[in-house]
């Protein structure tokens, strides 16, 4: 016995040892962590266990059956984060590059049914060169076997990827499955083709952070979520993350203590609001005020900074944000914005968390680039996320709400549960002066003073229509509140709706705007 333990002891050192020290310190040299390095500060310390750790590939083919390489180039297993259980995987580069063969495939789709088994999260570290090449197809189809658990996982456990490294290719299509994508500036890369190729095909020159870089897919292309500067603040993000979202979708999101914030921070929301309409404001300074001290976490900070969306805590419960951002584009729902938060509404409906609307929205934006672009089938996805959504939906009118875009922010014509305006709110079909314009074009063109009676007309429609009060005379409000009371009303509103059961008509899905 003591020979074999021996053995045992001896692979086990070989496995965590991946491609070898020579290898391992060239990772280093290029400023990223080793794969094991990667879950001891992702997990709960001491808290990993190893699956698989023994296995390695199957080829024969171009001198790989004399270079085996147990755990095949990706470590896999459970641990725990804050004491909630995960299933993780780690791709290493130091074995083969992180390429995927079958094996290492077959690792991965191992701890992903696990994951759906017990119902936890399940996060994935990547940092491969893509497919072996030595295995062809059976190594594209273990990528297909991958992206149809993912597909299958999505919206029944929460799914994290981290871009460490290289991912291109397929390999870039697990990630964008999942629901948010974490990248670390300057040492991850992600596209499906690579500046040599893009430079054959368009002949455009173009280097491989301006094509695929963190900062490229956090603020234009919208692919990452999360754009990090190093690795260590990705695995702590990731952490920080997992903090807001339940296990499962049949779970309730964690609780944690209420952190409330000073009565006077409540007390400056009654004078942050310009006077004038048209004057920007920080929407992220509401949002930070109203949650619990210090708990607001922007999902998608550098995309589409016209809607702001991200989790914060409200009374200790966790909660969705969905804000439009009048210090950007005056808050106006554009294709990417729509897309943005249409996303994120749609993962807090899937994993039970209830979504509060933080509502300044002049309208969508106009203009041929936006029409030609499909701005009237991508507004359409938020419309959707939001009537379709069955968790608590909370709603406030911080200032405009004018047209289609007062519907598709969770108005209570799609199911929002309790809508609330601040007393300056104005809910209209559009903004006083285009409303004159059009209303009273012929009074204006005769009148002695064209300028005097638009202002004149203008003042009598705000005193009119530009207010909360008709809507809230029809219920389409439940109330008009002072801007302090807001974190009050919220919090006794979500006590109200724990018991909220609401369901959708039975159907195998539906059809959303694509």
């Amino acid at each position: 016995m003591t020979t074999a333990n021996k053995k045992l002891d001896k692979m086990r050192v070989q496995a965590q040892l991946g491609g070898g020290e020579n290898r391992i310190q060239k990772q280093h040299d290029k400023g990223k962590l080793t794969a094991r390095e990667r879950l001891d500060i992702l997990l709960d310390k001491g808290s990993f266990t190893e699956l698989d750790m023994f296995v390695q590939h199957r080829s024969n083919d171009f001198g790989m059956e004399n270079n085996r390489i147990l755990t095949d180039g990706v470590v896999t297993g459970y641990g725990t984060i804050d004491g909630r259980q995960m299933m993780v995987f780690s791709q290493d580069f130091t074995v083969f590059g992180g390429s995927l063969s079958e094996a290492f495939a077959e690792k991965i789709c191992k701890v992903m049914d696990m994951a759906l088994k017990i119902g936890v999260p399940i996060i994935g570290l990547n940092d491969s060169g893509g497919a072996r090449i030595q295995e062809g197809v059976v190594s594209l189809g273990g990528y297909a076997d991958i992206f149809l658990k993912n597909t299958l996982a999505s919206g029944v456990v929460p799914q994290i990827s981290a871009i460490l490294g290289p991912c291109a290719g397929g390999a870039v299509y697990s990630p964008a499955i999942t629901d948010f994508v974490f990248m670390a500036k300057n040492t991850s890369h992600m596209f499906v083709t690579g500046p040599n190729v893009v430079k054959t095909v368009t002949h455009e020159e173009v280097s491989m952070e301006e094509l695929g870089g963190a900062d490229t897919h956090a603020s234009k292309s919208g692919v990452a979520h999360f754009a990090c500067e190093n690795e260590v603040e990705v695995l702590q993000n990731i952490r920080k993350l997992i903090s807001y979202l339940p296990l499962n979708n049949l779970d309730d999101p964690p609780e944690s203590e209420q952190q409330s914030s000073s009565n006077i921070a409540q007390e400056e929301l009654n004078a942050l609001v310009p006077e004038n309409p048209n004057k920007p404001y920080d929407m992220h300074r509401v949002i930070n005020i109203i949650s619990d001290k210090d708990s607001f976490f922007e999902v998608h900070a550098d995309f589409a900074e016209n809607i702001i969306v991200g989790f914060a805590r409200m009374g200790g419960k966790s909660v969705g944000i969905v804000a439009n951002q009048p210090a950007h584009l005056a808050g106006v729902l554009d294709i990417d914005s729509s897309v943005k938060a249409a996303r994120f509404v749609r993962f807090c409906d899937a994993f039970n968390i209830p979504l509060i609307t933080f509502e300044d929205v002049p309208g969508f934006l106009p203009g041929t680039e936006q029409e030609w672009r499909g701005i009237i089938k991508n507004g359409a996805k938020l419309l959707y996320a939001f009537a379709e959504a069955t968790v608590p939906k909370l709603t406030v009118i911080t200032r405009k709400a004018y047209g289609g875009a007062y519907d598709v922010m969770s108005s209570k014509h799609i199911r929002g549960d309790l809508n609330f305006a601040w007393p300056g709110a104005e809910i209209a079909v559009m903004g006083p002066k285009g409303a004159v314009e059009i209303i009273f074009k012929n009074q204006i063109a005769d009148a002695k003073d064209p300028q005097k009676e638009t202002e004149r007309l203008i003042n009598e429609y705000r005193e009119k229509f530009a207010n909360p009060y008709v809507a809230a005379g029809r219920g389409y409000i439940d109330d008009v509140i002072k801007p302090h009371e807001t974190r009050s009303k919220l919090i006794t509103g979500l006590k109200l709706l724990e018991t909220k059961v609401d369901s959708n008509p039975k159907k195998k899905h539906g059809n959303i705007p694509l």
